[in-house]
């Protein structure tokens, strides 16, 4: 049974955020082609996470029923509600992602 996957407000922002540095980095050094590619390829991950809720990493020490699933060098963060996987945060597998969630509490 494949789950909706419904997307926070700060992970909404943190794809926009995705999406303009990809374009600015695309712009200079390659085609709008691949940007399309990278979100298809985000798209096919959630699908994946909606069919198989828990594919992803138990991630409790960042917050209580987190899990996390990476895809090129970004890690997509969501929790299971019932019917609904969350999606939670979607942040540059480079970035500290122990400051992060300290931050958002």
């Amino acid at each position: 049974m494949n789950r909706i996957c419904r997307i926070t407000p700060r992970a909404s922002q943190d794809i926009e955020a995705i999406i303009e540095a990809i374009a600015d980095f695309l712009a200079t050094h390659s085609s709008l082609a691949s940007a399309e590619s990278f979100l298809i390829g985000i798209d096919a991950t959630l699908n994946r996470v909606a069919q198989f809720p828990q594919i992803g990493r138990k991630r409790d020490e960042l917050y209580p029923g987190l899990r996390s699933l990476p895809y090129k060098q970004y890690l997509i963060f969501y929790r299971l509600l019932d019917d609904v996987i969350e999606v939670f945060r979607i942040i540059s597998g480079y970035q500290d992602v122990t400051v992060l969630f300290a931050e958002s509490e």
